[in-house]
């Protein structure tokens, strides 16, 4: 099984339950606090890999859900400054394990890299499930 160093947003219920399956996979989470990480553009690009620029954001962060900020009106270097400046945007959790870096919890992408136990889920597993909040929006494909 794997160590997963685990960048989460302390106190995030979806977080929770992301690093339980982890666990529950046999692999050993090393949970880091996304927030308080002194990022620089380039130790955060890796994370990303090949995705889309507006599948790096947080879809539930505010700037985001207000318009403030549009990942699909973003460039590489635009984001990458937005998220220096405001590490709410940068989508969660990061995960790093050897030398590979993700970005998300698509269970199947997780379970495809590192295994995840039977009976999971398929698909995203991220989102607030606090009382009255919607999980976030599947990353556009455009």
């Amino acid at each position: 099984m794997a160590d997963v160093i685990f960048f989460e947003k302390p106190g995030c219920g979806g977080n929770a339950r992301q690093k339980a399956l982890l666990e529950k996979a046999g692999h050993r989470v090393l949970a880091r606090d996304l927030l308080a990480e002194p990022w620089t553009a380039e130790s955060l690009r890796p994370y990303f890999g090949d995705r889309p620029v507006a599948d790096w954001f947080n879809r539930a962060a505010p700037a985001v859900k207000s318009g403030a900020i549009v990942p699909e009106a973003m460039d590489e270097a635009a984001a990458l400054a937005a998220m220096l400046a405001q590490p709410l945007l940068i989508r969660r959790p990061l995960m790093r394990v050897g030398d590979r870096r993700e970005c998300g919890f698509e269970t199947e992408r997780v379970d495809a890299w590192i295994g995840l136990a039977e009976g999971v889920p398929d698909g995203r597993l991220e989102g607030c499930l606090r009382p009255g909040m919607a999980p976030c929006p599947p990353p556009r494909r455009d």
